[in-house]
């Protein structure tokens, strides 16, 4: 066996770590080194795959439908609490921070670390180490800072992460 394949066999061997109250729906492809905090949902054809690194999901976040989470062998990826992952968003080797929100199909590259409380508009791409300051507005192609949100705005984050929350533990429900 070579060394990537020994630094596979490592990750893969581990099984994911699901906290209390999570979400998987079906469809959803969780493997390897994941963590998935308390109260966090994966959605229909979402795809953690932690097999050269790690993943960790913090608590009451939601990857939505089929977003894909993914690492780099020097970057493992991270999600905060409250977060948000839109649909069909990439999210890679980064770190994401907490009340933030992942627009739809957008993309966030290797060692690109977005702030706690900030929203990445739809369609952004985040490019490789953008570092981006808490409570921003960053959007585009490439992306880039258009402003600081608002105190309103940045409330409303954690919200749309709570009502999915909700909406998740209805699916669980469902399921007993």
């Amino acid at each position: 066996m070579n060394d990537l394949e020994k630094q596979i066999d490592s990750f893969l061997s581990k099984n994911p770590t699901i906290g209390k109250g999570v979400y998987i729906a079906r469809g959803a492809v969780v493997l390897g080194d994941v963590m998935l905090g308390d109260y966090s949902s994966v959605w229909p054809n979402a795809v953690l795959r932690g097999d050269i690194n790690r993943i960790v999901i913090g608590h009451h976040s939601n990857i939505q439908d089929t977003a894909v989470l993914h690492l780099a062998d020097e970057h493992e990826c991270v999600v905060g609490n409250y977060t948000t992952v839109g649909h069909g968003a990439v999210v890679h080797a980064c770190r994401v921070g907490d009340e933030v929100l992942v627009g739809m199909r957008s993309t966030i590259l290797d060692g690109a670390e977005i702030g706690d409380q900030c929203i990445v508009g739809a369609a952004s791409l985040v490019t490789q180490g953008m570092q981006v300051p808490p409570g921003s507005l960053v959007w585009g192609v490439p992306a880039t800072i258009v402003r600081a949100l608002t105190t309103e705005e940045r409330q409303e984050i954690r919200a749309f992460a709570e009502k999915y929350v909700q909406l998740a533990a209805h699916y669980l429900r469902r399921s007993e």
